[in-house]
């Protein structure tokens, strides 16, 4: 078997997992069976395997290039009770990771222990992505957390002035009291893996006519604060708006070839120096659409196959509904059920149905031409399988790694 250590963007090999891929087995099947307009056939019953879970729209801060702007505090919360149904049903149907992040500031939430603790007593992986003003609610649960887990702070700056300028927090909190904070849970749990995000923002990026901070030079500072601060590694993603129009997350929507290049080369330029930094002391992981950004293959990164696969895999659960893509969060089109559609096993199976029939209806090709898709090497390597007349049953299985998609 492979091992899959530092594969955490290889979302195919996820799901060619010992634990998974008799789901991907009868997927593929199910689609194959659908090919020959054999629409009665019900899908295969498993639940996703990892969920975004949202629990709150409530959020401290104010960053400008908030993809969930439009949804950010307002009012919407999700209750224990049903967070608790929720995680009981889809476990008993395979559910092996959550997410906490999206939507708002997840420790805001007032039950955010309790949460965690629902999660984790049921063996399921634990992510969590918080802006770090309140890193006290995580180093209280640090000790709950295991191999595999992970805390990843949004900190994507090196300096007090683009920290502040990119995210205008409502609290007297600075850079250096979040980097202190993240030292003391990584004391306290050796065992969990702490990230520094970095949302790489370039020169020029205009969100509703406002001038966005450039941070690009700040990447290798950036990478020796993480190193100095006992983070395990530090990701780099680049900035993505949400378009207007379609409420779509974009990547370098109209901006010209020329201008993506020298983006790409200034980038490139700070990342050689971050890894020298590094060393072998950080990890330093790029997202997939920022290696598209660098190997100028944003036009593949956004030709998507008509019908993404993904949505069997990995669903968003929010207070405004659940949501088949992180990009389409409180998208109407992306919508497969209310928030309390996995809360018993009857709504789960309806929103099953839901989600088989956006596999269907929902036409990627289209919807997606101008998102830089994390999942769009995983998406069209299931859609060559299904098109192919390849064994299911030969397809390389690797041993269990994390779960997270």
């Amino acid at each position: 078997m492979t091992n899959l250590t530092n594969r955490e963007h290889d979302f195919g090999s996820k799901l060619r997992q010992h634990s998974t891929v008799q789901r991907l087995k009868e997927y593929i099947q199910w689609q194959r069976d659908l090919k020959g307009n054999f629409s009665s056939i019900e899908p295969p019953v498993h639940g996703p395997l990892s969920i975004n879970l949202d629990l709150t729209s409530a959020c401290n801060y104010a960053c400008p290039f908030c993809v969930d702007s439009k949804l950010i505090n307002a009012g919407k919360t999700l209750a224990l009770a049903d967070i608790k149904k929720l995680i009981d049903t889809l476990h008993s149907y395979g559910l092996r990771s959550v997410i906490l992040i999206g939507g708002g500031e997840p420790t805001l939430y007032p039950d955010f222990e309790a949460v965690v603790e629902a999660i984790k007593s049921r063996g399921i992986q634990l992510g969590i992505a918080t802006n770090g003003s309140r890193l006290k609610k995580i180093e209280a649960i640090a000790n709950r957390l295991e191999e595999k887990d992970w805390v990843r702070i949004s900190i994507d700056a090196a300096s007090e002035k683009t920290f502040k300028a990119l995210h205008h927090p409502r609290t007297k909190l600075t850079l250096h009291q979040i980097l202190e904070k993240a030292r003391k849970i990584k004391e306290r749990n050796p065992r969990v893996s702490l990230g520094y995000s970095y949302v790489i923002v370039w020169e020029g990026v205009d969100i509703e006519g406002k001038r966005l901070e450039p941070n690009i030079e700040e990447i290798p500072r950036a990478t020796e604060l993480a190193r100095r601060f006992s983070f395990d590694y530090i990701s780099f993603k680049p900035c993505l708006i949400r378009a207007e129009e379609s409420q779509r997350e974009t990547l370098l929507q109209n901006v010209a070839p020329s201008t993506e290049s020298q983006i790409a080369k200034e980038i490139k330029t700070q990342l050689q120096m971050a890894r020298e930094i590094a060393g072998d002391k950080v990890k330093i992981l790029e997202s997939s659409n920022l290696k598209a950004i660098l190997d100028k293959e944003t036009e593949r990164i956004k030709h998507q196959p008509k019908r993404c696969h993904m949505q069997f895999y990995r669903t968003v659960v929010s207070p405004f509904g659940i949501y088949h893509c992180p990009a389409f969060r409180g998208v109407e089109i992306a919508r497969i059920a209310e928030k309390d559609g996995y809360l018993t096993d009857n709504k789960f199976r309806q929103s099953l149905k839901s989600v088989a029939q956006s596999i269907l209806d929902f036409d990627a090709e289209q919807e997606c031409k101008d998102v830089g898709c994390f999942y769009n090497e995983t998406n069209w390597w299931l859609e060559t399988f299904i098109q192919s007349k390849e064994n299911v049953h030969d397809i390389l299985e690797v041993e269990d790694d994390n779960f997270f998609l």
